[in-house]
C-alpha cells in the first residue's frame, strides 16, 4: 500500500510540475511590443509659472491668467513628422509640435532575450502606454495654455557617424520677433543628453520666460517586469531636496494630492524596475517642483526654472539635462548627488551598497554573474562563520539530548508545566541556550536581506547568463529546477535539526521545504542560486559540527 501510495505522489508532482513548465510557456512571457511608432496624442500638458498669476493646476493644460485658455487641443495636436535621432545607445524620436521626446527605446537592452532585434522601449506613445519626457519655455516663451510650438528641423533622420562623438540636434522657431532654437546634445555611450533654449530677442521688447522640464505617465504597469508573477518593484516618482535626498512620490501620493515645492538644483525622476528617467535642472538654480494629473489621469512630476531675462538685441540661453536608461549607479552618481539613490534598496541601502561593490569587483575578475554569486554567498558565509558555526552547535545539543528530552515528554505526558520545568532543568544541565539557535540567524538577517535587494534591484543582473539552462539570473528558473534543488537543501538541512518537541510544529516544520519551494518557483534565478549556495554550504558546516558534537556526547557517555 505504501509503494502504491509513493507511485501515486510521485505521478502527481511529474504531473504538477509539467503543467506548471506548461503555464509557463503560455503565459510566463512578457509580450512583444507593438514596433509601429504610434504618433498621435492629445494636447501636452504644461505647467505652472512660478508667479502669483492664477493657474488651473488640475486641469488639463495649467494656464497663466495673461494668457487665453481654450481651444488648446486643436492647436496642440501633434505633428506627424517625428525627428528621429539614433545613436550607439538611445533611439529617440522627437514630436516637433513642443520638442518632445515621445519615443525612446534602448538598443543595448532587448525586450527579451530571446529577442535580441526588440530594443527595450521606455519612452512611449501609443494606445496602450503614454510615457514622454516634455520641456519648454512658458511666460513669454513660445509654449502656451493655447498651443505649442511647431519646431522645424534640417533633418528627419539623425544618426550619430561611427567617428562621431557628439550629435547636435538643433529645432527652430520664430515668433514675434523672438528667435528660438531647442539643442538636443547626445554623446557617444551616454544615457543622457543635453536640452539647451538659445533665445534671440531680435524684438523692441524684453522677453522673460521660464524654461520647465516634466515626465508625464499614464498608470499602465511596469513593461520592464520580466515575468508575469515577478517580485513587484517600485513604479513611481521620486524627488532630491537638500533636507531630503530622496522621496518617493507614488501615483497614490499623486491622488491624494498635489506637491510644490521650491528646491535648489536636485533633480526629478520617474523610476521603476531596472531603468530610470530623470530632469536635472542646472546645479546653482532654484526650481519650483511639483506633481499633479491631467484630465486624461496622466501623472506629471516636473520642475519650472527661474526667469530667464534676455533684452532687447540680446541672446540668452537655459538648459537641463534628460537621463533616459538603465539603473547604471557609476553613471547616475556622475550626474547629480543622490541620483544613484533611484536603485532603491531599501532601508537597508547602508548594507547593500558594500555588497554591490563586492560583487561588482568579484565579477571584474570572473567575468560571469552566475559564478560571482556563487563566490559572493561563499565570503558572506565565511564572513559569518562564528555566528553560524554558534547556532549549529546549539542545534547539535538540542539534537544530542533529544532521547532526554522524549523521555521526559513520556514521564509528565500532558502535564505542560512540570515539562517545562524539567525542560529548563536539561537545558541548564547540558548547558544548553535554547536561543542560541536562533539569535545568531536573526543578526545575519539584515544582511541577507539587503543582498536580497541586491541582486533584485540591479540592473546588471537583467538578461546576464550564467551556465547551461539558467540563461537569465533576472528571470525564473525555466525549468523550476533550482527551486527544487533549494527545496531538497531545505529537507536535508531539516534532517540535522533536532526534532520539535510539539508534534504539530513538527508537521508544520516538514511541510515547510514544500512551500518555500513553491514561492521560490517565481524567484528570480540569481536569488534561487544564492539561496542553494548558502544552503549547501550550511549544510556542509551543521553536519560537520552535528557530527563533532555528537562524538563527544558519545564519548562521555
Amino acid at each position: 500500500m505504501d509503494i502504491k501510495r509513493s507511485i501515486l505522489l510521485v505521478a502527481l508532482a511529474v504531473v504538477a510540475y509539467l503543467m506548471v513548465l506548461q503555464w509557463n510557456q503560455d503565459y510566463g512571457q512578457t509580450a512583444i511590443p507593438d514596433e509601429t511608432r504610434q504618433e498621435q496624442s492629445t494636447a501636452a500638458q504644461l505647467p505652472a509659472v512660478p508667479t502669483n498669476s492664477d493657474v488651473n493646476a488640475q486641469g488639463d493644460i495649467p494656464a497663466v491668467s495673461t494668457e487665453p485658455s481654450a481651444n488648446a487641443v486643436a492647436d496642440g495636436q501633434a505633428s506627424s513628422e517625428l525627428i528621429h535621432v539614433r545613436t550607439d545607445v538611445l533611439d529617440v524620436a522627437i514630436d516637433p509640435r513642443g520638442g518632445d521626446i515621445v519615443d525612446l527605446r534602448l538598443p543595448e537592452f532587448p525586450r527579451r532575450q530571446d529577442r535580441p532585434d526588440v530594443p527595450f522601449q521606455l519612452f512611449e506613445r501609443s494606445g496602450e502606454r503614454t510615457y514622454e519626457a516634455q520641456s519648454g519655455l512658458i511666460g513669454n516663451g513660445p509654449d502656451k495654455a493655447t498651443g505649442r510650438p511647431l519646431y522645424s528641423s534640417e533633418q528627419q533622420q539623425y544618426q550619430l557617424g561611427e567617428n562621431q562623438d557628439q550629435l547636435v540636434v538643433d529645432l527652430q522657431f520664430s515668433e514675434d520677433g523672438v528667435n528660438y532654437t531647442k539643442r538636443f546634445t547626445f554623446k557617444r555611450g551616454d544615457y543622457d543628453l543635453g536640452v539647451r533654449y538659445l533665445i534671440d530677442n531680435q524684438s523692441d521688447q524684453a522677453w522673460t520666460g521660464h524654461m520647465f522640464g516634466q515626465l508625464k505617465r499614464d498608470d499602465s504597469k511596469d513593461p520592464s517586469s520580466s515575468t508575469a508573477t515577478g517580485t513587484a518593484t517600485y513604479l513611481g516618482a521620486a524627488l532630491w531636496t537638500k533636507d531630503e535626498p530622496y522621496t518617493k512620490v507614488s501615483m497614490g501620493d499623486m491622488d491624494d494630492k498635489s506637491l510644490k515645492k521650491t528646491v535648489e538644483g536636485g533633480w526629478i525622476a520617474w523610476l521603476q524596475h531596472y531603468f530610470v528617467t530623470a530632469w536635472i535642472p542646472a546645479p546653482d538654480q532654484t526650481n519650483l517642483v511639483q506633481t499633479r494629473k491631467d484630465s486624461q489621469g496622466n501623472y506629471i512630476i516636473g520642475f519650472t526654472g527661474p526667469a530667464v531675462s534676455v533684452a532687447p538685441g540680446s541672446q540668452g540661453e537655459t538648459y537641463a539635462t534628460l537621463y533616459a536608461g538603465p539603473k547604471s549607479q557609476d553613471q547616475l552618481e556622475e550626474l547629480s548627488p543622490g541620483l544613484r539613490l533611484t536603485v532603491d534598496y531599501g532601508i537597508l541601502w547602508f548594507i547593500a551598497q558594500p555588497i554591490f561593490w563586492l560583487l561588482q569587483n568579484i565579477h571584474a575578475l570572473l567575468g560571469n554573474w552566475g559564478w560571482s554569486i556563487i563566490a559572493l554567498t561563499i565570503v558572506i558565509k565565511l564572513a559569518f562563520f562564528p555566528l553560524s558555526a554558534a547556532s549549529y552547535r546549539s542545534m547539535a545539543r538540542m539534537r544530542a539530548v533529544s532521547p532526554k528530552m522524549q523521555a521526559l515528554k513520556e514521564q509528565f505526558g500532558d502535564d505542560r508545566q512540570k515539562m517545562s520545568q524539567a525542560m529548563m532543568e536539561l537545558y541548564k544541565k547540558e548547558k544548553i541556550n535554547p536561543l542560541g539557535g536562533c539569535l545568531p540567524i536573526l543578526v545575519q538577517m539584515p544582511v541577507f536581506l539587503a543582498l536580497y535587494w541586491v541582486l533584485l534591484e540591479s540592473v546588471e543582473m537583467r538578461q546576464a547568463p550564467w551556465m547551461f539552462w539558467i540563461t537569465d539570473l533576472s528571470i525564473k528558473d525555466p525549468f523550476f529546477i533550482l527551486p527544487i534543488i533549494m527545496g531538497l537543501t531545505m529537507f536535508i538541512q531539516q534532517q540535522l535539526n533536532p526534532t520539535p518537541p510539539d508534534p504539530m510544529q513538527a508537521k508544520v516544520m516538514k511541510l515547510l521545504p514544500i512551500i518555500f519551494t513553491f514561492f521560490f518557483l517565481w524567484f528570480p534565478a540569481g536569488l534561487v542560486l544564492y539561496w542553494v549556495v548558502n544552503n549547501c554550504l550550511s549544510i556542509a558546516q551543521q553536519w560537520y559540527i552535528t557530527r563533532k558534537i555528537t562524538g563527544q556526547t558519545a564519548s562521555a557517555t
